[in-house]
C-alpha cells in the first residue's frame, strides 16, 4: 500500500512536468495536502486570468459541465452540495495557480484528480492495513513455486509485510499501477476511442477512470470501476451524492492511513492508537530498501 500511495497523478504527454528525483516524506504529506488544499475553491476571489482549457481536438464536443468539473465556478458549487457553504481551505492559494504552464482550468483539474487518486488508495490502503492487522492472508499461495505469504507473527508488523515480499512481485505491483495509469493519462487516436473521456486537463471530469475499450472492442473483459455495471442505472442526483461521500471518505482515509502508518514507525504520535500498534523498523518511504540491488553489484 505504501507503494501505491506514493503514486500520484501525471499529466497527459505534451505537458512539461518537473517531477523530483526523489520522494521524502515531507513531499508525499505535501502531495495529499495539494488535493485537499484545493478542494474548495474562494467564493469571493477574483475570476480567473485564463478560460476555461479547450479540449483536445477542435472537433471534439465540449465537456458537460458536472459538480465534478474543474472550472472554478463548478467548485464553488461542489463546495456548496457539500454542506460547507463558504468554508475555503486553501491557505496556499493552490486554486489560484497555473501548473506545468497550463491554464488556471487544467491546475485545478490536475490537482483535483490527485485528491480523488490518493483518496482512492488511502481507502484501501486503510481497509487492507486494518485487515492485515488481524493477520489476514489470501487462501491461496504467494509464489508459483508454493511459497506462503509473509505472516504478521513473523514480520512483527504491518509495513514489514511489503518488505517480506519478493522483489519481482513488487515489481509486478508497480507496473500494474504503471499500466493503469498510462491506460488513464495517454490520449489517442480519438477518433477511434470515441467513449474515452477527456483528460481531466483538457475539460474532463476528474476522477472519470475510461472503460477498457478500443477501437477493435473490448480490450478486456471487466472494467476497473464498476466492472458489473451496476451504477448505469443510477439517477444522476444519486451519483452525484455518492460522489461526495467518496471524497470526503478519501480524506478522512488518506488522514488515517498516516496516522498507522506514523503510529508503527514512533510509537505514541498519534493518542489515540497509542501502544496499540507493533513498531515497524524499516522506512515507510522507501519500498524497496530491504531487497533492491537492480542499480547496485
Amino acid at each position: 500500500d505504501n507503494v501505491i500511495t506514493r503514486h500520484c497523478a501525471r499529466p497527459i504527454p505534451g505537458i512539461r512536468l518537473k517531477t523530483p528525483q526523489t520522494m521524502q516524506l515531507s513531499a508525499v504529506v505535501l502531495a495529499l495536502a495539494l488535493g485537499s488544499a484545493a478542494a474548495f475553491t474562494p467564493v469571493n476571489r477574483p475570476a480567473p486570468r485564463t478560460s476555461a482549457i479547450k479540449s483536445e481536438t477542435a472537433e471534439a464536443p465540449a465537456a458537460p459541465t458536472t459538480s465534478m468539473s474543474s472550472s472554478r465556478s463548478e467548485l464553488e458549487d461542489f463546495a456548496t452540495k457539500q454542506g460547507i457553504p463558504n468554508f475555503i481551505f486553501d491557505p496556499l492559494e493552490l486554486a489560484e495557480q497555473e501548473f506545468f504552464d497550463e491554464p488556471n482550468d487544467a491546475t485545478i483539474g490536475f490537482i483535483r484528480q490527485a485528491e480523488l487518486k490518493h483518496g482512492r488508495v488511502a481507502m484501501a490502503g486503510f481497509v487492507g492495513f486494518l485487515v492485515h492487522q488481524q493477520g489476514l492472508t489470501w487462501p491461496f499461495p504467494m509464489t508459483m513455486d508454493g511459497q506462503p505469504w509473509p505472516k504478521l507473527e513473523e514480520v512483527g508488523s504491518v509495513p514489514a509485510l511489503w518488505d517480506a515480499i519478493p522483489e519481482g512481485g513488487k515489481w509486478q505491483i508497480v507496473l500494474t499501477i504503471g499500466i493503469l495509469e498510462w491506460w488513464d493519462e495517454y490520449q489517442f487516436e480519438p477518433e477511434k476511442n470515441k467513449d474515452k473521456p477527456k483528460h481531466y486537463m483538457r475539460g474532463g471530469k476528474p476522477g472519470d477512470y475510461p472503460a477498457f475499450v478500443g477501437g477493435e472492442g473490448r480490450i478486456l473483459p471487466l472494467n476497473l470501476f464498476d466492472p458489473f455495471g451496476f451504477s448505469k442505472k443510477m439517477d444522476p442526483e444519486k451519483k452525484e451524492k455518492r460522489r461526495i461521500m467518496e471524497i470526503n471518505n478519501g480524506r478522512a482515509a488518506m488522514m488515517g492511513l498516516f496516522g498507522l502508518l506514523a503510529e508503527s514507525k514512533v510509537e505514541g504520535s498519534v493518542p489515540l492508537i497509542a501502544g496499540k500498534l507493533p513498531h515497524y523498523d524499516g522506512s515507510v518511504m522507501a519500498p524497496f530498501e530491504s531487497n533492491f540491488h537492480l542499480f547496485t553489484n
